[in-house]
């Protein structure tokens, strides 16, 4: 059992270096996250933009042959207008031009209406595409920033890492799954006792429980934090 215990403090005296090394790049991992969500966003946004504005153009370009097509069916219906010998061919044709004069109507109203969307769509995209750039600036920036950092700490997280992956290897499952839970939850996962407090939230713990603590027998958890706790022995080993 001490064994098990001792290889749980040293993978949380691990853990507390890495994390160390992960505090000396600030909250630029989150800022950088935070940056490229935004600049997705902005990204797909633009390009929904810019598609609604081939489509609009697309679509304008299908009502002018209809548009073109009607006017010269209006052509036609118009002189066979001057040849027609009833009034059932007159009235007949008359529908045609009034329903080819309302189709035209209509399809230059709508035409309108997606010219104004086309020019509304371009002046939106033309105004978020200098936000695309200083984002895309300041993403740079900030990358470029936290390259540097990890670069001075890259050795030394490596060999971190190394250690850390021969540790796990020894630690029984059951001990990993209840130390990554702990440590999920509150940061450090073993602590020590200090001036007979739980190193971890500072509740008291009583003689008896640091006696028991003491024999190395067993895994003991504080009972107000609930982190695993190691005795003055392991800890000094």
């Amino acid at each position: 059992m001490k064994t098990r215990l001792k290889l749980l403090w040293n993978l949380q005296k691990i853990d507390t270096e890495l994390d160390k090394l992960d505090e000396l790049r600030g909250e630029l991992p989150r800022e950088i996250e935070l940056l490229q969500n935004k600049l997705n966003t902005l990204s797909e946004t633009i390009k929904e933009k810019r598609k609604e504005k081939e489509e609009s153009l697309k679509k304008r370009e299908e009502n002018d042959d209809k548009i073109a097509e009607a006017k010269a069916n209006l052509r036609k219906y118009k002189a066979q207008l001057l040849q027609v010998k009833t009034n059932r061919e007159y009235d007949a044709l008359t529908k045609e031009i009034d329903y080819t004069d309302e189709l035209i109507r209509k399809l230059e109203e709508e035409n309108n209406s997606l010219a104004d969307l086309s020019k509304k769509l371009s002046q939106e995209i033309e105004e978020l595409e200098p936000e695309i750039d200083n984002i895309e600036k300041e993403l740079k920036e900030k990358k470029k920033e936290l390259a540097e950092i990890d670069k001075v700490t890259d050795k030394e997280r490596k060999e971190l890492e190394r250690k850390r992956e021969d540790l796990v290897a020894k630690i029984t499952r059951a001990d990993l799954s209840l130390y990554t839970r702990i440590r999920q939850a509150k940061g450090r996962a073993v602590v020590p006792i200090k001036r007979n407090a739980c190193d971890g939230c500072y509740a008291l713990i009583s003689s008896q429980k640091q006696l028991e603590i003491r024999r190395n027998d067993k895994i003991y958890t504080c009972e107000a934090c609930g982190r695993i706790l190691i005795s003055a022995e392991i800890e000094n080993q």
